[in-house]
């Protein structure tokens, strides 16, 4: 299986502006944003889908929206958008899960 570009990202072979990372996540800066603070938050489990979450995975899909809140006190954002989209259908382009958070609109 080829490695996604987010892969490529935490391998260190393609470079990104990276806002936060721990050991079970990475948050980058989105090269295309569509809002003022546009970043990824991508698990380093490389889950395709949505749908392809399995129930060992629940407490991950629960540690990114743990690190979006983080992401919001962080940057003092007062609101924002988490949106995952699933499959090629949902408009998914990477398919290696990941959430775009958007906030200053």
């Amino acid at each position: 299986m080829e490695k996604s570009i987010f892969t490529r990202i935490m391998d260190g072979e393609i470079p990104a502006r990276i806002e936060y990372e721990d050991e079970l996540v990475i948050v980058i800066h989105d090269i295309a944003p569509k809002a003022p603070t546009h970043l990824l938050i991508i698990p380093r489990k490389p889950i395709p889908t949505l749908m392809d979450v399995s129930e060992e995975d629940l407490p991950l899909i629960g540690h990114i929206h743990k690190v979006a809140q983080l992401l919001a006190k962080k940057l003092e954002v007062k609101g924002f958008r988490l949106i995952n989209n699933c499959g090629k259908e949902g408009g998914q382009e990477v398919f290696h899960i990941h959430y775009h958070f958007l906030a200053g609109f």
